[in-house]
Parts: structure tokens; C-alpha cells; sequence
């Protein structure tokens, strides 16, 4: 594979779709971290759950900030950044399954919620990226 095939001048519409995906998974992670108790109570989830996905989100939310930030995007970033938040969006429903947790209808609206949002940035951003 060549440079050109792998390294990509970014649309603003590419930028924009990565920088919403780090805004939102960094408010959210934040939001998890810091009111994990308070949230766990509010949506009948485990605290230390909440608090661990939000860590989860921060090397994330770093590695789509370097991303997005570049001059030139690596094609194969996006793709990764777009299989993660498949992924998220896949593992978030399938926690509802399982029967690990048991979150009362606000904590089901919040899991299905973000689970939809994330696989909406991914869907963005993989059409950005084809662009």
C-alpha cells in the first residue's frame, strides 16, 4: 500500500465527526468517572462498572484526538477508531443480555442511548472516510 493510499488530507466533515466522537466520549467518560456512584444509583448500575468504562474512554479519547488532530489522517486510524466504537455499540446491548447487570428503564435508556450514539459516530465517520 502506498502513502497516498494510507495517509488522507482530512475533510472537515472527517475532523468534525472525529472531534464529536471525542467530545461526547470524553464528557461521558468524565460524567462515569467522577459521578459513578451518584449515576449508579440514578440508573441501577454498578458503580464500579460506570467508573471503569469511563476510564476505558480516556486512551481512547487521547488516541482520537491525535487523529483527528493530524495534518494528514492515517486511513487505517479511522478504520481502527471506527471498529472500536462498533465494538462499544455491540458490547453495550449485549451487557443488557447477559444478565451481569440489571438496570432499572433510565439505566436501559442510557446503555441503548449511548450504544446508539457511538455506532452513529462510527457510521459518520466511516462515511467521511470514504469520502
Amino acid at each position: 500500500m502506498t502513502i497516498s493510499h494510507t495517509l488522507t488530507p482530512p475533510t472537515t466533515f472527517l475532523r468534525r465527526a472525529l472531534l464529536a466522537d471525542a467530545v461526547l466520549s470524553g464528557g461521558t467518560g468524565l460524567m462515569m468517572i467522577a459521578g459513578a456512584h451518584a449515576l449508579g444509583d440514578l440508573l441501577a448500575l454498578p458503580a464500579i462498572l460506570l467508573r471503569a468504562a469511563g476510564m476505558l474512554l480516556m486512551p481512547y479519547v487521547a488516541f482520537v484526538l491525535f487523529v483527528a488532530l493530524r495534518d494528514y489522517i492515517a486511513r487505517p486510524a479511522v478504520l481502527t477508531i471506527v471498529v472500536i466504537n462498533l465494538l462499544w455499540a455491540v458490547a453495550s446491548i449485549g451487557l443488557l443480555f447477559t444478565g451481569l447487570v440489571a438496570p432499572n428503564l433510565l439505566g436501559y435508556a442510557f446503555v441503548i442511548g449511548q450504544a446508539v450514539i457511538v455506532a452513529a459516530l462510527g457510521e459518520l465517520q466511516y462515511v467521511a472516510l470514504r469520502r
